[in-house]
């Protein structure tokens, strides 16, 4: 890599929420992106590897291409119930990726310099209104299948970290974008008029805006001071009350329901209802202590700035 010649970064996972908007930021931003997909589309504004982790095949020259790695693949948690096959599916979507990029960058004709793995704050598991840092030890995996899947996708990154690679873990909490993810389910019914705190309402949400998400993996890949596991979450984690509040706030409507029962959602929802109804209090002071700054700290203005034409 010339001085002068633009970063390349590979992304997994990079048609989903998150890598598209990743991708949009980093070119804003003068970087070079290409995705690693299984099924490379021929509209794609960019470069795209195949791969498939499952066969355990991938382009030869897709990790060669890369000074920086992100790694966001794995089948969506919110998509449908979690039948044994769907749960076998989001575990080993994470897995085979994890160890299929452990494999290319065993070998020696790569230049990559940061691998970027995704986690996500479901490791903890449900903890109510405890506080909780990079140093709280995981959820018991037994009764918790995020907190499984999210303990092993941790543990499949470290064989990377041992290649001596600077490899940085995002937790990432509830994102917020009107394109996808939790929030547009959450607004749909209150748009029409039947909005509710969900469960209790009491459980924690810990939450962060798309763009500083994106923005604190830029700041991952930028700086070489980012090393080990960091909380991915704005600095003002908030009750599922207070969240359906404030978004019932933000776009003029009135909370008309009473609470949505928490067997009412185990009924709909079967397992899957976790997402929704488990308490994580996540501390976001190890990135702020690294110098990070929020342009999201506070919901409120996060949704404002998602809801501004409403």
């Amino acid at each position: 890599m010339t001085e002068n010649s633009p970063r390349k970064v590979l992304i997994t996972g990079g048609t989903g929420l998150i890598g598209s908007r990743l991708s949009e930021i980093l070119i804003d931003s003068g970087y070079e992106v290409a995705l690693l997909s299984r099924e490379p589309a021929k509209s794609s504004h960019y470069r795209t590897f195949r791969w498939d982790p499952r066969a355990g095949t991938i382009d030869e020259a897709a990790v060669p291409y890369a000074d920086y790695i992100v790694n966001l693949a794995g089948a969506s948690v919110s998509d449908g119930k979690w039948t044994d096959e769907r749960k076998r599916d989001i575990m080993t979507s994470r897995l085979g990726g994890l160890a299929l990029l452990h494999r290319e960058l065993a070998k020696s004709n790569h230049h990559v310099r940061a691998f970027i793995s995704a986690s996500a704050i479901g490791v903890y598991g449900d903890t109510a209104d405890t506080v909780l840092t990079e140093e709280t030890p995981p959820g018991l995996p037994t009764h918790d299948f995020l907190a499984d899947v999210a303990h092993q996708w941790e543990l499949a990154a470290e064989p990377v970290a041992a290649l001596g690679i600077r490899t940085v873990v995002p937790r990432i909490g509830i994102v917020l974008s009107t394109e996808g993810g939790a929030l547009p389910q959450m607004a749909r019914p209150m748009k029409l008029g039947a909005g509710a705190a969900l469960g209790s309402g009491k459980q924690y949400m810990s939450w962060i805006h798309l763009d500083d998400l994106c923005r604190l993996f830029m700041a991952m890949i930028d700086d070489d001071t980012w090393r080990g596991t960091y909380n991915a979450v704005a600095p003002a984690p908030v009750t599922n009350l207070q969240f359906t509040e404030t978004l019932a706030q933000v776009l003029h409507r009135r909370l008309v329901l009473p609470k949505v029962p928490a067997f009412g959602l185990k009924l709909a929802l079967g397992e899957m209802s976790d997402i929704v109804l488990a308490s994580q209090r996540v501390s976001a002071k190890k990135v702020l202590a690294h110098g990070f700054a929020f342009e999201y700290p506070e919901l409120r203005g996060a949704l404002k700035s998602l809801y501004a034409g409403e």
